[in-house]
């Protein structure tokens, strides 16, 4: 297999790896465990089930791993492109990753209140309880936070795509369109929280172009022939022909 081949078909199944990860350790599984607004139900089902919301912690870092992976590799099939873009593009999923792993802190916070260790004694069971929740909170506020970067990365992501002239340009259009997608569903989720659900579930079908596209590397890749024609040509280094 061509490795320029290879590396787009690699990143196609890690692209389309973290949809079912995301899923199942961003939403699956703290709502099986988690009960809104109830610290002591919520402290229950964490104490009793505590290795599976461990379990629950390493997941999500392990999927920012993934995303981190992603980036890498999308650099190397794109970044002859356009290097300055490729390279911001890498940037904003540094960021996001970052966000990502500081926001394990909190679930972490969470399962030590839970337990309630020998230096908390000091602090009673519902406060324990309360602050647990808190840090809970912030974690999912973290990640609504995240949910920009999920989308601002797309921007140069798609312009790359849509110049390469070795994947179809509606992918690329399609890819900058689901960041718009990400960054106004995370607007609303701060701005108008109670309307994050309505405009979450309004925006799938937008964000659904993350998922073409790596099902278009995984199952197809890039076209050699152009490919390489574009390797010939000398690497853009500005935006300024965008």
């Amino acid at each position: 297999m061509h490795p320029v081949a290879k590396t787009a078909r690699i990143a196609g199944a890690l692209y389309l790896s973290t949809l079912p990860l995301a899923v199942y350790f961003w939403s699956y599984l703290p709502g099986k465990l988690i009960v809104r607004g109830n610290g002591a139900a919520s402290a229950e089902n964490i104490r009793a089930h505590e290795i599976l919301f461990r379990f629950s912690i390493l997941g999500d870092l392990f999927t920012h791993i993934i995303l981190l992976c992603l980036a890498f590799l999308l650099y190397r099939l794109l970044s002859n492109v356009n290097w300055m873009q490729a390279f911001v593009m890498v940037g904003f999923v540094l960021v996001s990753t970052a966000v990502g792993f500081f926001g394990a802190l909190n679930s972490i916070a969470a399962l030590m209140l839970f337990r309630g260790a020998d230096f908390l004694a000091a602090i009673d069971q519902p406060q324990r309880e309360a602050m647990a929740m808190f840090f809970i909170r912030l974690h999912t506020q973290g990640f609504l936070v995240n949910e920009v970067f999920s989308g601002l990365w797309l921007f140069p992501l798609g312009l790359l795509v849509y110049r390469s002239g070795f994947l179809p340009r509606f992918l690329g259009v399609w890819l900058f369109i689901a960041g718009c997608g990400w960054v106004v569903v995370s607007v609303i989720a701060l701005l108008f929280p109670q309307y994050y659900d309505t405009a979450f579930s309004y925006a799938q079908p937008v964000v659904l172009g993350e998922m073409v596209f790596a099902l278009w590397l995984f199952v197809k890749g890039p076209n050699l022939q152009a490919y390489a024609s574009n390797q010939s040509l000398e690497p853009s280094s500005s935006w300024s022909d965008v």
